[in-house]
């Protein structure tokens, strides 16, 4: 049977770890040709050899100008086009109202909004006609979290990104959407206190947290023509967490 991206070529940010390679992973399983990008050479290389095929590794920085140029050149020598853009690098790290400093405020919003944008922004020029960009953001960004003020500010602005995006890129049916994940079992929380962990359990009405796997599923279904009417939404992955 055949797959649902088959033939699209697609860049995952942050397709290292956790969500990001889960994506790239499941993309390729539908088909796709997938470029992923990380600070880290050991994590891509790890990476690149569990998804097997159909995958180009390029180290680099969202936050840093000249990393994005290099990806970009490379992906344009190679093959020419991106159908599928996943912005998904960012973090959300913890510090109480009191306690945030300028350093603290950079690095998140750096990561999480200014590499958001000029990734889009850089890739646009080779962005095919109907493509999908899908942007991860958070359930954050619509309900308060203790302790992630500017993470939570961030992902809320990238919202903003989705609703604009989709009326300046309409004439070429580029569909721009966020996909908003609640507590998921990577790194960060798998290494969480139980007090942390039981907490975030708590305020999920599923029940449990949530898999890379899942988060992938949902990011299958928005760069697929499956969501072809569907742009500008914000779709929850989050167990219910945010919605009641």
């Amino acid at each position: 049977m055949a797959g649902k991206l088959v033939s699209k070529i697609a860049l995952v940010t942050g397709g290292s770890t956790g969500i990001g390679l889960a994506t790239a992973q499941a993309f390729v399983e539908e088909g796709a040709y997938v470029f992923i990008t990380g600070r880290r050479q050991e994590y891509l290389d790890r990476a690149t050899a569990q998804i097997g095929r159909n995958v180009r590794a390029i180290q680099g920085d969202v936050t840093k100008s000249d990393d994005l140029a290099k990806l970009f050149d490379v992906i344009a020598t190679e093959r020419g086009k991106l159908d599928v853009i996943v912005a998904n690098a960012g973090a959300g790290d913890f510090a109480p109202l009191g306690q945030i400093t300028e350093e603290f405020y950079n690095r998140q919003i750096d990561l999480n909004l200014r590499g958001v944008l000029f990734t889009v922004q850089g890739a646009l020029p080779m962005v095919s006609n109907g493509a999908s960009i899908i942007i991860i953001g958070s359930m954050a960004g619509s309900k308060g979290v203790p302790g992630m003020t500017v993470y939570g500010a961030a992902k809320a602005a990238v919202r903003s990104f989705a609703r604009t995006w989709t009326l300046e890129l309409k004439d070429r049916q580029i569909r721009t959407n966020i996909l908003s994940p609640g507590p998921i079992l990577t790194g960060p929380l798998e290494s969480a206190p139980p007090e942390v962990f039981d907490q975030f359990l708590a305020g999920i009405p599923m029940g449990r947290v949530g898999l890379p796997a899942e988060i992938a599923n949902s990011a299958v279904f928005l760069a697929s023509d499956d969501s072809r009417f569907i742009t500008g939404v914000e779709l929850f992955a989050d167990g219910g967490a945010a919605q009641v």
